[in-house]
């Protein structure tokens, strides 16, 4: 592996894991918080689908593919964490994740958002770039660092979650409530701050 490759993997790593940009961390937590640790393979098919989203739009912006109003994308993120909340709370009341259908409408959502959330790491990501011809192996290289934070993330929530169920006998349905909820009113306080209207 070369010095720039592992370079920008720890970037993409240590990115993922920035406070000051924890909106990321805050639609991991939307996204898992309806999987208990038996479902870590659904996790893994979640978030891989999130970076697939975000790895199309993180390419397209930073070659220029395509241009955004950063403001709308600042607003946009937000709205995918609450969208995801709100979907959430759909599935309590029977929307059972076990079905196919449902499972895979809940991917494409991910990978929709994850379009989305691209948008937000091209910034940053246009900053660090180099300009060299190794533009590609760089992006790579950060789409992989941001994938491995991120399954750390959901791992982490995981076992909480496990440890929650188990340990303090909560209830599923609260744990997701609990989740769900703090997601969307701290995803509804972002929308706010970054209002487009």
């Amino acid at each position: 592996m070369s010095s720039v490759f592992s370079t920008y993997v720890q970037l993409g790593f240590h990115h993922i894991f920035d406070f000051q940009a924890y909106d990321h961390m805050l639609f991991l937590l939307a996204l898992s918080a309806i999987y208990t640790l038996s479902d870590w393979k659904k996790v893994i098919a979640l978030v891989t689908s999130f970076t697939i989203g975000h790895s199309i739009t993180l390419a397209l912006a930073v070659f220029e593919v395509i241009r955004f109003d950063t403001a709308l994308i600042e607003f946009l993120i937000p709205v995918t964490i609450f969208l995801t909340c709100v979907t959430n709370f759909f599935k309590l009341k029977g929307a059972a994740a076990k079905q196919p259908t449902i499972l895979s409408l809940h991917n494409l959502m991910a990978i929709f958002f994850g379009l989305v959330h691209g948008m937000g790491f091209s910034n940053f990501l246009r900053a660090m770039l180099g300009r060299s011809g190794e533009i590609w192996e760089q992006l790579l290289a950060f789409n992989i660092g941001i994938e491995l934070g991120q399954l750390l993330i959901v791992s982490i929530l995981l076992i909480i979650g496990f440890l929650v169920l188990n340990l303090f006998h909560a209830k599923k349905r609260d744990w997701i409530m609990v989740l769900s909820s703090a997601a969307a009113g701290i995803s509804l306080i972002l929308m706010m701050e970054t209002s487009i209207f």
